[in-house]
């Protein structure tokens, strides 16, 4: 997010009163099996730590500071600190089996998407949560998305704005698949979602609410 550290408790409240539609978050794995939000694979950026993720225990990741004094939030801390709807993305299909744990136990089908760069991951979500709901995500990519996303069982494809066309879409289409471009922070990109007819966009700045329907 754009305006506060961005995969923290308080990104995620400012984009719920910002109004927006649903908030992504990204997901991994702690060392000790904790699912707990973060972007990149190491802490390096967005941290005062270093080091991987999946090498640290989830009391050394909560010892970290994420910005202006924010902690390594819990996937569960999320859930219970705002209220509006999730997409999860997860990174592996590991990932997808905690992360379904959790889907089960809180009843969540109905409140949280999972999208993934990685079609075995999705797959692993569809199988492990019957009438889960499930979006591809690519960056570089051809119409082969859409096959790939048909195959995994996604029912959206969230695709790289930079790099879509009027081919990917019509074919998308044709899937009957709903489509997500991203990331969304200009007055240009925002045109042409609306010029494609996208369903929606994802954004780092919640303002862009004024002129679009988003997530953050």
């Amino acid at each position: 997010m754009g305006v506060e550290p961005e995969n923290t408790l308080r990104s995620f409240v400012a984009a719920e009163q910002a109004g927006l539609d649903v908030i992504e978050l990204d997901l991994h794995l702690s060392k000790d099996g904790a699912l707990v939000v973060m972007h990149d694979a190491d802490v390096d950026r967005t941290t005062d730590g270093t080091g991987l993720v999946a090498e640290q225990t989830l009391a050394e990741l909560r010892a970290l500071d994420a910005g202006r004094g924010e902690r390594v939030p819990l996937f569960e801390e999320v859930l219970d600190g705002v209220h509006s709807s999730l997409q999860a993305e997860i990174k592996d299909v590991a990932a997808a089996r905690a992360l379904a744990e959790v889907m089960h136990r809180r009843d969540l089908t109905a409140r949280v998407e999972v999208s993934s760069f990685h079609d075995e991951a999705i797959a692993e979500m569809a199988r492990l949560v019957p009438g889960v709901r499930t979006a591809l995500i690519g960056s570089r990519f051809g119409t082969d998305i859409v096959d790939r996303a048909v195959e995994a069982g996604a029912a959206t494809v969230c695709l790289n704005i930079r790099r879509l066309t009027l081919e990917v879409v019509e074919h998308a289409r044709k899937a009957d698949l709903k489509i997500i471009g991203w990331v969304v922070n200009t007055q240009d990109h925002l045109r042409l979602v609306r010029a494609l007819e996208l369903d929606g966009a994802t954004t780092d700045y919640p303002e862009i609410k004024r002129t679009g329907r988003f997530t953050a």
